[in-house]
């Protein structure tokens, strides 16, 4: 066995492992199951045996009938027994895959978003759901079903052996030849496989962008374009899908030709043998009989090969996503602490891709103080937020919370100690208490009330039949005041010593940006804070002001300070805000 063999079947063995480790008792009582379905298999035609041969010497009535009444009971057991083992196969098998989404989706979650960035939602949905659902019936049956099926052939031969050695050689040699040949072309289809997956891949991508954007397509008159784009990538999947079924079918017609083989032996020898009084009538039946029986075994086998096929295809890709690792190293353990959290840049460097985005940023923000951060838009504003979270790691220099290096805080830690609130309010379909809490269920309810009262949700709270179990939709039950007032909730809740605020009352009119401007002082009081500001009118409560140009700090001090300083740029805009507001 070559090293690529090898490594493949360590694949799919830990694979297995991973999916059936802790079904111990399940999968033992599904090859038990399987075991005796195969033992019945064999039993029933040897009981028609006996009941041809005593029939055709005239035997005792009372053997036929026990024979035949024995041949019913089994027919019986052998069904219950199928029953079984389909309702325990399909257990095993949605326990795994269901145990392998979870993995998938914790690992996809822990993956820096550099590397999210890159896939679309559409693609994610089929690596982490259409490429596990189709690992099922290899958790379930593949393994377990080519074992039984090996057993009833093995079974077969011996007993037939045991018959006439002449019969069980020629039986062993047929069927030996059979599994050679099935093992041959086993993996012919499956780079098509592999290629038909990811095809369905893009395709679930591009669906999920343009349904995301149907307002735009409509409104711009774009959707004969998309709807050419989608009947080209349907087109694509079709030829693949089409390609590497052909290819996977081809198993069939030579389970054809191989029973066809099987049959001429059978009657070849079976005639020379009953002639010259070697064997009985009925043992003649049991070789028909058992070549008959092999159809099941080796269609099942041929089937399982099929789907084993699309099975290895999945596992190279589900091995894929698993070998991918992040950039996030989440090694770090220093705690930041309670209360509010200084914060400071020294010479980062980062860039998305061959693009710069910081070049030399250093400034720091002492504890308790309020940040204003302005600059063009790709000045690298959003850029220092994603840093301080550690989506993404600098290039060089060193980004510290609290006098910590990010890189040595535990990232749950780490991202429990910051809060922010941006622009976009993002709901999930779930209770008031779920949105509000995001799913923690650790947060009494008498706190979540309070906090909303405090935010001036009070009324509104009241005002719902339900209370905080009254289901929300995503992009639809409140306004946009309200989300806001939402999301600065899910912040207090927290208790963040740090809260970054991205221009998050830049789309509300003046009577809730007051609102909520009054919430976010509250939300400000002991703690740091980092405001990204779009407006000028933004930056009159912060102590700091940053002002960033192409990645680079063009100034950076006391707000007062650069707003007297002659030549200040936060000063040009400031007099420049000041007359605008004039001439208004």
């Amino acid at each position: 066995m070559g090293g690529k063999e090898k490594g493949a079947v360590f694949m799919y063995g830990e694979l297995l492992k991973k999916g059936l480790g802790q079904q111990k008792g399940n999968v033992v009582g599904l090859g038990a199951l399987l075991a005796g379905g195969a033992l019945v298999q064999i039993g029933s035609p040897l009981l028609l045996r006996r009941y041809i041969d005593t029939a055709h010497v005239g035997g005792a009535l009372d053997v036929l009938i026990w024979a035949a009444f024995l041949f019913l009971v089994l027919q019986a057991v052998r069904q219950v027994l199928q029953v079984a083992g389909t309702y325990l196969a399909e257990t095993v098998g949605w326990t795994a895959t269901n145990r392998l989404r979870t993995e998938l989706f914790l690992h996809s979650l822990k993956l820096d978003l550099g590397w999210h960035k890159g896939k679309t939602a559409g693609e994610m949905m089929e690596r982490v759901d259409g490429d596990v659902t189709a690992l099922a019936n290899f958790f379930s049956r593949f393994v377990l079903n080519v074992a039984g099926n090996v057993l009833l052939l093995a079974g077969m031969v011996v007993v037939l052996a045991l018959v006439d050695v002449w019969v069980g050689l020629a039986f062993l040699l047929f069927v030996g030849g059979a599994l050679w040949v099935l093992n041959r072309i086993r993996e012919i289809a499956v780079p098509h496989w592999v290629a038909a997956q990811a095809s369905r891949a893009e395709l679930y991508g591009f669906l999920g962008e343009r349904l995301a954007g149907l307002e735009e397509i409509k409104a711009n008159g774009a959707s004969g374009h998309v709807l050419r784009q989608f009947w080209a990538r349907m087109a694509a999947l079709f030829g693949k899908e089409r390609s590497a079924y052909v290819r996977g079918r081809s198993l069939w017609p030579m389970t054809v030709a191989l029973f066809a083989a099987g049959y001429v032996m059978v009657f070849v020898l079976g005639s020379f043998l009953y002639d010259s009084g070697r064997i009985t009538l009925g043992t003649f039946y049991l070789m028909f009989s058992y070549v008959e029986l092999l159809r099941g075994p080796l269609d099942q086998i041929t089937e399982e090969l099929q789907d084993f096929q699309k099975a290895a295809a999945s596992v190279k890709r589900v091995e894929a996503l698993l070998a991918v690792q992040s950039n996030e190293q989440d090694t770090g353990d220093a705690e930041l602490g309670t209360g509010a959290l200084g914060v400071a840049f020294s010479e980062v460097e980062f860039g998305y891709g061959a693009e710069s985005a910081l070049a030399g940023v250093s400034f720091a923000v002492r504890p308790g103080r309020v940040l204003g951060v302005l600059g063009r838009t790709g000045s690298g504003k959003t850029t220092l937020t994603r840093l301080l979270l550690r989506l993404y790691e600098p290039r060089a220099g060193a980004v510290q919370v609290g006098s910590v290096d990010v890189r040595d805080v535990p990232l749950a830690e780490l991202r429990q100690k910051i809060g922010v609130v941006t622009q976009e309010v993002r709901l999930f379909r779930g209770s008031v208490r779920e949105n509000v809490t995001l799913f923690d269920a650790m947060v009494s309810d008498s706190r979540i009330v309070e906090v909303l009262e405090e935010l001036g949700l009070g009324e509104w709270l009241n005002g719902l039949a339900q209370g905080l179990d009254t289901m929300l939709e995503p992009g639809g039950g409140l306004s946009a005041g309200q989300a806001q007032l939402l999301s600065l909730a899910r912040v207090f809740l927290r208790d963040p010593g740090l809260v970054i605020l991205d221009e998050a009352s830049s789309r509300l009119d003046p009577a809730t940006e007051r609102l909520l401007e009054q919430a976010v002082q509250k939300l400000l009081h002991g703690r740091t804070a980092i405001v990204i500001a779009h407006r000028m009118a933004t930056l009159q409560q912060v102590d700091d002001v940053l002002v960033l140009e192409a990645g680079r700090v063009l100034e950076f001090g006391e707000r007062e300070m650069l707003r007297s300083k002659a030549g200040s740029r936060y000063g040009e805009l400031v007099q420049v805000g000041h007359e605008e507001r004039g001439q208004g």
